[in-house]
């Protein structure tokens, strides 16, 4: 991958949002973030009352100005932990089905024709378009069992300028015959391909990351779990896949892998419940499998629009974080019906208050919580916390700006293309970040930029 050209030392002026950690965000209402040529966070000042002085003061020379609405304000980029690129085209299709049967209906074709790369290239497209629009600049995808198609969306991210680990679907049983690996070694080959693929295009992975992507266990034999296993101890390259999503899943696992105690067990015993595995869904993790995924460091996508779409079931994401697990958001599209992870953060917040009305208030998710999850929590989730999740010195900018509308005197509409979120005048920060939270969508993020480079800017 040559190195991106046109940056220019930029100054990001105006009112910036951001997690410190778990409980806290920052806001501050009028800051300076300084962005050099490397597309890197060189300093952060607060309370600025005069921008010239900032400048001179760390030796900039006509840096470019870009500032905030003035009812707006700039948030790290979200990071999408999980979500199926191959499957956007079905995002909101799964009429009263549930995982194993909705999989027969509606994913294993979609995913199958996208052989056809014309067909592959603009489902793809759209997809990266669509999250880009959303805000997301890292997102973790699954894309198809062809290495072809997988190898397609690397080089779609790539051109779009997105952050992303890209996996291959690896399954070689329980899934229909001519949608599936013809073998555990043919599977490996073809994983192995679209590695090299990605190091052709981006070798240091500035942007573009394999994940060995086993579906999940009962699409897996034991001899290709087996493999991924060794694969990933060699490669050191991050693994995804699902775990604990519903109730005829984990029956379907006991079935089929007897001899291992849990769905952790599994991963665990074939080598694939390391720090660099994120588990999707963990809706019915027992105490035992948390405190294994605990010892293990294996990290969480919490997926609470998919979980209830497939009528799957609650995660219990306070008890994961209390037993000091690592977690963050996905979309799961098509499970999921929204490439938003602004749209996952509130799911989060209203699933743990369905939580909270048998496990009481503790179980409740707040604001800064699930702003958190979609940000720095899900930067740890893929390894990225030393790169992205905050605005913090020596980071790169992942960022977007947002912006809110705010009410004309008299209650006219004023301009619709600001969004849905309406200030009055009389709202705290924090009481505009949660409207946002509550009230948000694509609408209201004006810019997105990866790495420096804007790669996404609203009309």
């Amino acid at each position: 991958m040559t190195k991106p050209q046109g940056l220019h030392q930029t100054v990001y002026a105006g009112a910036f949002v951001h997690s410190t950690d778990l409980n806290e965000l920052e806001i501050c209402e009028n800051g300076a973030i300084g962005v050099d040529e490397d597309g890197k966070i060189a300093f952060v000042e607060r309370n600025v009352e005069d921008l010239n002085a900032v400048v001179e003061k760390h030796g900039w020379k006509s840096p470019v100005l870009v500032r905030a609405p003035d009812c707006g304000f700039f948030f790290p980029g979200f990071i999408d932990t999980h979500i199926h690129a191959s499957q956007y085209p079905n995002a909101g299709i799964f009429g009263k089905s549930t995982l194993l049967d909705w999989l027969e209906t509606y994913t294993f074709p979609l995913e199958s024709s996208l052989s056809s790369r014309p067909k592959a290239k603009t489902v793809y497209t759209r997809c990266v378009q669509r999250t880009l629009s959303h805000g997301t600049t890292t997102a973790a995808y699954y894309a198809t069992a062809h290495a072809g198609s997988t190898n397609l969306l690397s080089d779609v991210c790539l051109q779009l300028g997105q952050r992303a680990f890209i996996g291959r679907c690896n399954m070689d049983s329980l899934a229909p015959d001519w949608y599936k690996d013809s073998s555990a070694s043919t599977a490996v080959d073809d994983t192995r391909e679209t590695i090299a693929h990605i190091a052709s295009i981006d070798p240091e992975h500035k942007l573009i990351t394999p994940i060995l992507t086993p579906r999940f266990a009962p699409s897996c034999s034991s001899e290709l779990l087996t493999q991924l296993g060794k694969l990933h101890a060699e490669t050191g390259l991050p693994c995804q896949t699902h775990i604990s999503e519903n109730i005829p899943e984990l029956e379907l696992v006991q079935k089929l892998f007897p001899q291992y105690s849990s769905y952790a067990d599994v991963y665990d015993a074939h080598g694939l419940l390391t720090p660099g595995m994120v588990l999707a869904h963990a809706v019915y993790l027992t105490p035992k499998e948390q405190a294994l995924i605990k010892a293990r460091d294996a990290k969480i996508s919490h997926c609470p629009a998919s979980n209830s779409s497939l009528s799957s079931g609650c995660a219990r994401v306070r008890t994961l974080l209390d037993q000091g697990i690592t977690v963050g958001l996905g979309t799961d599209i098509s499970g999921g019906y929204s490439p938003s992870v602004l749209e996952a953060a509130r799911q989060a917040a209203l699933v743990s208050r369905h939580v909270a009305m048998t496990d009481g208030d503790a179980a409740k998710l707040s604001v800064e919580e699930v702003l958190y999850l979609s940000t720095k929590g899900g930067a740890r989730v893929m390894g990225l916390d030393a790169k992205v999740g905050s605005f913090d010195k020596g980071l790169e900018w992942d960022a977007q700006m947002i912006s809110l509308g705010v009410v004309p005197e008299g209650g006219t509409m004023g301009n619709v293309d600001e969004g849905p979120v309406d200030i009055f005048g009389w709202e705290s920060w924090d009481e505009r970040v949660a409207k946002w939270v509550y009230n948000g969508d694509d609408r209201n993020t004006r810019a997105v930029w990866v790495r420096g480079h804007k790669v996404h800017q609203k009309p």
